[in-house]
């Protein structure tokens, strides 16, 4: 069962789609759009880390015991994206597109490295432990899908 993997490594996939476009769009000096696109990446990646955060972490967390494993590196790296995301809404909001261009680059080998470990590692266990909680996949989804 994968249903924990295959949910959020398609979210994985849409945030990092709205992460091109503001690129592209920072690169080329669309400022409206590229304000507009980089605020909903933003929001798209705080509702998925909040889905794992506020829902998925500590059920599993609760399921096996396991609270200082990767849970607590997950959370860890999380703090990181923030910190590079505000950096970046920042630069965006200045028109500074040199600067944005190059936390994006940071921000896109963290999440690089952030995505593999989940898809690869930590989802995986998440399925073993919780992956017929449909209720529990239900709630994920809604957080994923939730309006501001």
């Amino acid at each position: 069962m994968s249903q924990i993997t295959d949910l959020l490594s398609q979210d994985h996939s849409a945030c990092d789609e709205l992460f091109a476009e503001a690129e592209n769009l920072v690169a080329g000096k669309a400022w409206p759009d590229a304000v507009s696109r980089f605020t909903e990446f933003r929001a798209a990646m705080e509702r998925h880390l909040g889905a794992e955060e506020n829902t998925l972490f500590p059920t599993f967390e609760a399921r096996t015991g396991m609270s200082g494993g990767p849970t607590q590196v997950m959370r860890g790296e999380h703090a990181q994206m923030r910190e590079l995301m505000e950096q970046m809404q920042a630069a965006v909001e200045r028109r500074n597109d040199t600067a944005y261009l190059g936390l994006s680059e940071t921000l896109l080998m963290l999440m690089r490295q952030h995505n593999m470990k989940e898809e690869q590692i930590l989802y995986p266990m998440t399925d073993r432990a919780l992956g017929g909680d449909a209720g529990l996949i239900e709630q994920l989804d809604e957080a994923l899908h939730a309006k501001a």
